[in-house]
């Protein structure tokens, strides 16, 4: 088995609809790092899905956190969590261009 650490996804604002981030395609990956950073002048909130193969965003598979501005949240809920092939991320921002993401981890083929 090859392990190859990775960004999940690149650096980027958050979008303000349901956006897929990342899918785990012919692979499990696991989730080292994610964070959320507020860049704006008001409280924002940013949703984070992980979402099971076949699956949608829901609800039961949600994440939601209010972000003060400068600040950062880690998401320390999925830290070490793995995603079946298949599996996705997705976010959604309160408003665009507002919330900086970034998500890093291992590959595993």
């Amino acid at each position: 088995m090859t392990t190859t650490p990775k960004a999940l996804f690149e650096a980027k604002f958050a979008e303000a609809a349901d956006t897929p981030q990342y899918t785990a395609v012919n692979c499990k990956t696991s989730i080292d790092k994610l964070t959320a950073t507020n860049t704006g002048a008001a409280n924002e909130t940013l949703t984070l899905n992980v979402i099971p193969s076949g699956g949608a965003v829901a609800a039961s598979n949600a994440i939601t956190v209010q972000i003060a501005p400068g600040k950062t949240w880690p998401f320390p809920e999925t830290i070490g969590h793995i995603l079946e092939a298949g599996d996705a991320i997705s976010t959604k921002a309160s408003t665009a261009n507002k919330i900086w993401i970034r998500g890093s981890g291992r590959e595993f083929t």
